[in-house]
Order: C-alpha cells, then sequence, then structure tokens
C-alpha cells in the first residue's frame, strides 16, 4: 500500500471558481483584455511544468492526448471493459486533475510527489486501450515508456523536491549542490543579475567544470538583438570557474506568452496599461528582469483598473536555493463592495504601521498608499493559487516606489469552508465558533499580512556608489542597544541573503503582523466586527493560526529536517512561539480519539490573547524584523532555524504528533477555473462543473487551437533537458 500522503484522496474536495457575475459586468472591451490576458497566463504557466520535475512536461501531454480524443465520460466505458473498479478509475480521473492543478506531479503546497491510487498494471491497460493509443500506436507507446516509471517512483529522492540528495528539482541540474547554488548566485550578483528567470546547469567538459545559467526568453540569438544596447549573454570566468549566460529557455511557450500580451496592448484601458503590457513582451522576449521590473512600475501606477492582472516569474518558494521564480499569471475583476473594506485599511495605514514593535528607524521612510483591492479571479495559471498577494516581489521597488495587495475572494470563499466532522484538533465547543468565524477572520487575516505584513519594515542598503539609506552612526539596534553594524551592499536582496530560509521567514513576519495588529479595535471597525463578533474573530483568528501550526508538521520531512513548505513552517514556528510563552496560553496534548486510534487537542486561553499572548508576538516580531532588517543571516538563521526544530524532546513530542496530524490529516482543494474564447466580436464564458471531470475538461478545452503543436513543444522541452537530471 502506498502512502497515503503520497496520492490524492478519491473525495478530495473540487470548486468551481465563480466569476460569472464579475464577468457579466465587464464592457466588451474589458472582456476581450481579459480574454487575451488570460491566454497569456495560461501558456505562460505552461512552465511550471519544465520547473517541477522532469516527468511532468510528458505527464501532461499524455494526458491531453487521451482527453482530447475521449471525454472522462466516454473513458469511463473503456475503463470498465479493462478491469478497472469504478473507484480505480477515480482514482485515475483524480490524479489527472491533481497533475492540472499543481501544474505537475508534486504538491504546489508541500512539495511532495503524488502518484495514482491504482495498479500500474490497471493504469497500462487503460492507456493501451484508449482511442489515443488506438490511433497512434507507436507516439503513444513512447510517451507511456518514458513517463510510466516516474509517474509511480516513489524512492527518497523522488518523494519531494529539494536540491542534492534532498530532493528533485528543475531548476537546478541533476549534479548540483547547495554550494553551486551559492556559487551562482555570488556570480549572479557580480554581474547585477536577477536568478529570478533563470535555471542553473553544471556541467563537466574534460575535467573542467563548467555553469550554464539559462534565461527564460523567446529570443535564442545571445547576442544583442532588434535594438537591444547590450546582452547580459556570454562567456565569464568567476572564482576561477567558468559560467555561459544564455537565452532561450522555455522559448517556445515564452513566444506565445508575448503574442497574446501584444492582443491583449490593443485593448489596454490606459497608457500605463500598455507600457506596462509592452516592458512585459520586452521581458518574455529578452530574458530581461529589468524590463520586467519596469512593466511592474507601470503597474503600480495603474491605479483600481477593473481588471487587474500580474504575470511572469514571481515566487521563489518553490527553488530550493530561494531565488528562482516560478511562473504565474492572474487575472481578476475587481469586487467593488469588498475593496471598500480594504481602501479603509489603507488609510489607517500609517497610523497602524506606527503601533508595530520596532523602533521609527526601522519603518520605511515614506509609507507608499498602495491599491488593495478585493478580486474574483477568473484566471490563476502556475502551481496552485493563493488567498492574497502582495506584489511585486523586487525589494528596491517596494521600499521605494510601491505595491499593489490583492485578496481573492472568490478563492476564500471556497478555499477554507469546512465541515464540522473534518474539523480537527479542537474543543468541541470551539467548532460551530470557529466554523462561523473562519472566513471573517481570514479576511482580516490576509488583509493586515498582506498591506502591514509584507508592506512594512525598512532595508537598510548600501548602494553601489556607497550611499547608505540610513544613519549608522545614530541608528540603534534595539536587540543589543548598540550601534547598526550590518546592512545590505550593492546589488545584495532579502531573498539572495537569506537564501533558503527568506520566504518562509518574511512568511511568519507578515503572519506575526496580522496576529498583533487584528487586536487593535480600529482594524476590526474596518471590516464591521464590533463588541462581541469583534472578540469571537480575534479569538479564531489566534487560534486558526494555533491549529494551522499543529497542521504544518505534514510539511516536515523527519529524514532530511527539511520543511517544504513555506506558510506551514511559518505557523509552526509561531505555534512554538505561542508555547513557549506558557502562563497557560496555549495548550497541546496528546488524546485518544473516539475512533480509538492517537489525537491531539489543542486550546487557546481567549483572556490571555491580549497579554501574554501579545507581548510573546511583540518580542518576536521585533526580532525578526530588526535581523531583516540588518540583513544580519548569522542572527536569524540561528533564531529562525530554532524555532523551526522538530523534535522528540521536551514538553511536545512533535514528531510523535506529526504522525498523528497525517493520520487525520484533509487534502487541500482543487479550482475548477473557466476559460474564456471569443465569438466573433464579443467574448464567452465557459464554465465546468465542480469535479475532477470538470477539471480535466476545462484543460483540454483550454489548448484545442494549437494542440498538436503545442504537445510537441512541450515534449521538445523536455527530452532535450533529460540528460541534465541523472
Amino acid at each position: 500500500m502506498v502512502d497515503s500522503q503520497y496520492y490524492l484522496p478519491n473525495d478530495i474536495g473540487i470548486s468551481a471558481l465563480d466569476c460569472r457575475e464579475a464577468f457579466r459586468l465587464l464592457s466588451p472591451q474589458e472582456k476581450m483584455y481579459a480574454h487575451y490576458l488570460s491566454r497569456a497566463s495560461w501558456y505562460g504557466g505552461l512552465v511550471v511544468l519544465l520547473q517541477t520535475s522532469p516527468e511532468s512536461a510528458n505527464i501532461f501531454v499524455l494526458l491531453q492526448r487521451i482527453f482530447r480524443k475521449e471525454t472522462p465520460e466516454e473513458l469511463e466505458k473503456v475503463a470498465a471493459t479493462v478491469g478497472l473498479s469504478s473507484e480505480e478509475y477515480k482514482a485515475f480521473l483524480v490524479y489527472a486533475a491533481g497533475l492540472y492543478a499543481n501544474m505537475g506531479n508534486y504538491k504546489s503546497f508541500g512539495d511532495t510527489k503524488f502518484v495514482p491510487n491504482l495498479p500500474k498494471d490497471k493504469l497500462e491497460a487503460l492507456v493501451r486501450a484508449s482511442q489515443a493509443f488506438q490511433e497512434k500506436p507507436v507516439e503513444m507507446e513512447a510517451l507511456w515508456n518514458n513517463s510510466s516509471t516516474l509517474i509511480f517512483s516513489l524512492e527518497d529522492r523522488q518523494k519531494q523536491l529539494g536540491l542534492g540528495d534532498k530532493g528533485i528539482t528543475t531548476y537546478f541540474s541533476g549534479n548540483c549542490t547547495l554550494e553551486d547554488a551559492e556559487l551562482a548566485q555570488r556570480f549572479l550578483d557580480s554581474k547585477k543579475l536577477s536568478a529570478y528567470n533563470t535555471r542553473l546547469f553544471k556541467r563537466s567538459d574534460g575535467g573542467k567544470v563548467c555553469y550554464e545559467v539559462r534565461l527564460a526568453s523567446a529570443v535564442q540569438k545571445d547576442c544583442a538583438v532588434d535594438g537591444e544596447k547590450e546582452t547580459s549573454c556570454g562567456t565569464f570566468t568567476f572564482e576561477d570557474k567558468e559560467f555561459i549566460v544564455k537565452r532561450g529557455d522555455y522559448c517556445p511557450l515564452m513566444e506565445k506568452v508575448c503574442f497574446y500580451l501584444q492582443q491583449a496592448e490593443a485593448y489596454a484601458a490606459n497608457e500605463n496599461q500598455q507600457k506596462m503590457l509592452e516592458q512585459y513582451r520586452h521581458s518574455f522576449n529578452f530574458g530581461s528582469v529589468e524590463s520586467h521590473k519596469e512593466g511592474s512600475r507601470f503597474w503600480i501606477k495603474d491605479k483600481g483598473p477593473i481588471v487587474e492582472s500580474y504575470i511572469g516569474f514571481i515566487e521563489s518558494y518553490r527553488d530550493p536555493f530561494g531565488s528562482r521564480g516560478e511562473f504565474e499569471g492572474f487575472v481578476a475583476v475587481v469586487n467593488k463592495a469588498m475593496s471598500e473594506r480594504f481602501t479603509k485599511l489603507v488609510s489607517s495605514a500609517e497610523v497602524l504601521l506606527s503601533e508595530l514593535p520596532w523602533p521609527q528607524e526601522f519603518e520605511k521612510d515614506t509609507f507608499l498608499k498602495p491599491d488593495f483591492t478585493s478580486l474574483d479571479v477568473l484566471t490563476f495559471a502556475g502551481s496552485g493559487i493563493p488567498a492574497g498577494i502582495n506584489i511585486p516581489n523586487y525589494d528596491d521597488i517596494r521600499q521605494s516606489e510601491g505595491f499593489k495587495n490583492v485578496s481573492l475572494g472568490n478563492v476564500l470563499a471556497v478555499a477554507y469552508a469546512t465541515q464540522k466532522e473534518k474539523l480537527t484538533f479542537l474543543k468541541e465547543e470551539d467548532k460551530d465558533l470557529f466554523i462561523k468565524w473562519k472566513g471573517p477572520s481570514f479576511e482580516v487575516q490576509v488583509g493586515l499580512h498582506e498591506l502591514l505584513g509584507h508592506g512594512s519594515g525598512k532595508l537598510f542598503v548600501q548602494d553601489h556608489k556607497g550611499k547608505l539609506n540610513f544613519n549608522k552612526d545614530k541608528v540603534i539596534n534595539p536587540e543589543t542597544g548598540e550601534l547598526v553594524s550590518s546592512w545590505y551592499q550593492g546589488s545584495e536582496t532579502w531573498d539572495s541573503k537569506f537564501s533558503t530560509i527568506a520566504s518562509s521567514y518574511e512568511e511568519c513576519r507578515a503572519e506575526c503582523v496580522g496576529l498583533y495588529l487584528c487586536l487593535n479595535k480600529e482594524v476590526l471597525r474596518i471590516f464591521g466586527l464590533e463588541g462581541q463578533d469583534a472578540e469571537d474573530v480575534v479569538y479564531i483568528n489566534w487560534l486558526s493560526m494555533v491549529r494551522a501550526g499543529l497542521l504544518g508538521l505534514e510539511f516536515y520531512t523527519p529524514e532530511s529536517k527539511n520543511w517544504r513548505q513555506a506558510h506551514m513552517q511559518a505557523r509552526f514556528v509561531i505555534l512554538r512561539v505561542l508555547l513557549e510563552a506558557g502562563e497557560g496560553l496555549v495548550g497541546l496534548k496528546e488524546v485518544v480519539g473516539h475512533d480509538g486510534k492517537p489525537d491531539a487537542q489543542i486550546t487557546l486561553d481567549r483572556t490571555k490573547i491580549h497579554t501574554v499572548g501579545k507581548h510573546a508576538i511583540q518580542r518576536f516580531l521585533c526580532k525578526l524584523q530588526v535581523f531583516k532588517s540588518t540583513a544580519d543571516v548569522e542572527g536569524g538563521r540561528a533564531l529562525y532555524d530554532g524555532y523551526s526544530s522538530v523534535g522528540d524532546s521536551g514538553a511536545n513530542n512533535f514528531l510523535r504528533l506529526r504522525e498523528t496530524v497525517l493520520l487525520r490529516k484533509e487534502a487541500r482543494k482543487m479550482f475548477v477555473q473557466a476559460n474564456t474564447k471569443v465569438n466573433g466580436d464579443h467574448v464567452e464564458l465557459v464554465e465546468y462543473e465542480s469535479s475532477a471531470a470538470g477539471l480535466i475538461r476545462s484543460f483540454t478545452e483550454r489548448f484545442q487551437e494549437d494542440a498538436d503543436q503545442l504537445e510537441a513543444d512541450l515534449l521538445e522541452l523536455s527530452k532535450k533537458d533529460t540528460p541534465c537530471w541523472c
């Protein structure tokens, strides 16, 4: 039997993202704009297949070819004739839906591999009996042979994403180590190149080690072309090693992204949108992160658009080194009623920032009021869909020019709905309150997390000319009582400096800001909460965080002592901080469940949240910010790694609790998204049912117009790099 953490259960939650009303209210021009941006996002999202695992693109093509010839309903009849039970066939559909939803065969949230929950010989029989196989047996045989072993393989290294012997990654060739990643980062810093749109390939030529840094771009030529003043490409010697910087990674997919962005330009609402798209096209065409940053500047200036979007190599959670961005693109429509609350929160931001527990010198010199909107998602292409976003991730832009926040309303509406019987680790008397207030409390937490969490705090920087953005002769480190003695220099960034812990550490800081500021009555009033309702929301927000910390143990791998998910590691750290606070604030005990199996129960003393809890978060949050501001990697890592450790000694046996969490875990929901298609001079919204079959159908219809060429391109891209993963 396969361990349940490595397959998706047949009863996994699948929900459709409802955007019908939001889309209906758009003008014809806005619908066209949204359509072409969606097309660009979906084609770019296929890059994630190549960023996830060596086999993901092959599996995607295998599934597309099967389901393009037969619908899930038609294939079910074939499955019955070759001996699959209804449960086995459903397991296959769930696996296929999972691959589409995660854009690969590793969970986007947790980075563990998932395999089909049916025997390999049964799946092979179904593949061979399919119409696709009957029509093109040679091609399908080759495709099955190339992917079948890795579809089912659960060798130790293949169980999770990671670098070197810790797991699988396609951001680096299989022979790369952490030392190689660190060397490459120093090289990129020396060239003032961002790692966001790169991959690293190491090869040995006659005993001489050479590194290839590959930039994502439509253009494959490495020389300056089409009016480029200069190119970053070329061969360089750095620390006695040869580095080759070249273009053309994901070339055919980048071409499609550029094509559809150009189509969208014709329907842009204003000059900022036009210039934004122009810069994005230049970025994806030539592999220029600087152009993407320029596009992001125009994006920030595009205040209050009806159709909101962002696209590119954005989040670095899944790069084991924490510097390379996974491709994502989203298109969404503003929910005006919900956005009013966030606008009020933005108006109060400067007052609220002054309440955060660090000295004024550690806060940005000026708070650049961002857009903060609630959006209904039309399209979110990538490996997963978050509840809220704070972007861009470029430190220099965020510090001096601003950012935007979005809360994804139709995701929030369905993602965290929980049935009482599936609500684990809480006291019975807490469950009804939890179900009632989980949604509103999460809305408050997301708002504070994105706006005042990710949007707060200053980085002390000395630029290439030696100019400091703070007074080193006056600013005191509150943790030492002495003058600040460290800062970021030159092209160093938060991600490049804190690398492997950067993402989780920052999520933890933002979560702590949310917990801390949700205690403010004015914040709660903005969200329409007063009196007992407000107190209940505070209680459920803190209780939810404590519970999430326990649930986070699912995403820890004891064998490698490695965390696989940034947010869940952050929440476990917060649980540890609150347990350490003592005085009965948080209780965590192991019990026996009604089913006779191991269980656990968490308690939170709501009378101590405003005292013991607030003080604990206040102290911890100040430390997090000081280490971040001062680029103190050593201090920050010691603090964060200490609270992240999972052991079997002390008051809580977290390794044993992890087994209980795995025993009672609930699979993360998958989302079915609509498609858009142009019919004459108007755009239609095509919706699908909330099921595995609906999710599958949405993907087979999504790429109909050039399916054969697209699948050939994906197979060629995958094949070209096959030798790199050995």
